[in-house]
């Protein structure tokens, strides 16, 4: 009817280590801001990692990509270039030097499970966070003096993240759910999932999110972008 407001859940599938999740993210909030008040929102960000198999200490970005892609260092300092572009875009800073290492992202996971138990608005808090950390501040996402610094900063309890840190504590919950958006076919980030039936795929520009979202809310059938 209108004048009505529509309500949307969306599941953000997402890893902190990935930079078209940060571009994502960033046109999704624009997007959302766009719509409003007409369109609302409640956002839930779920777990991904695109390394689970990386160690503790982690790896040099360059020979990661160049491992898993192939990529030379001019290739991959034309894709951080363009990448930094479109986070400009949308007011996410990447650092021009990029990240030094690839690490691995399962204890960041954990925390993230922990404070949507907290408050979505904290999760979300803590998301965006772990992203500067990562991709603008060049930080370690898998250190866990960093982990409970950021924690601490998106208004969480320092004492109860760090106990969570040193037990395995949320690790089967992370897993479950970790398995359960790749069993359903979820094998890249960012996956964008509204109201548990429509996909969007890929670090998408601000005005493909909202023509998606404005459809979507519409309730019409609906065609969604892939990357």
């Amino acid at each position: 009817m209108p004048g009505m407001t529509s309500h949307l859940k969306i599941d953000f599938v997402s890893d902190v280590s990935c930079p078209w999740c940060a571009v994502g993210l960033g046109s999704l909030e624009a997007a959302l801001r766009r719509i409003a008040p007409d369109v609302t929102a409640e956002l839930h960000f779920q777990p991904f990692e695109l390394n689970p198999q990386m160690p503790p200490e982690g790896q040099d970005t360059f020979e990661h990509l160049s491992q898993k892609y192939g990529s030379t260092r001019e290739q991959q300092a034309q894709s951080r270039e363009m990448i930094r572009q479109r986070g400009a875009e949308v007011g996410f800073e990447f650092s021009p030097e990029g990240r030094p290492r690839i690490y691995n992202t399962f204890d960041a996971h954990r925390l993230l499970h922990w404070a949507e138990l907290e408050s979505p608005a904290r999760q979300a808090a803590l998301k965006k966070l772990l992203l500067k950390a990562y991709f603008t501040d060049r930080q370690n996402p898998s250190d866990h003096e960093v982990l409970v610094r950021l924690a601490t900063e998106a208004g969480l309890d320092a004492a109860r993240a760090r106990e969570i840190l040193a037990s395995d504590e949320f690790a089967r919950e992370t897993r479950e759910r970790e398995r359960m958006y790749t069993d359903a076919g979820i094998h890249s980030v960012p996956a964008i999932i509204i109201n548990d039936q429509h996909l969007i795929s890929g670090g998408q520009s601000v005005e493909v999110f909202e023509r998606a979202l404005r459809q979507i809310a519409g309730a019409q059938p609906s065609t969604v972008a892939a990357a």
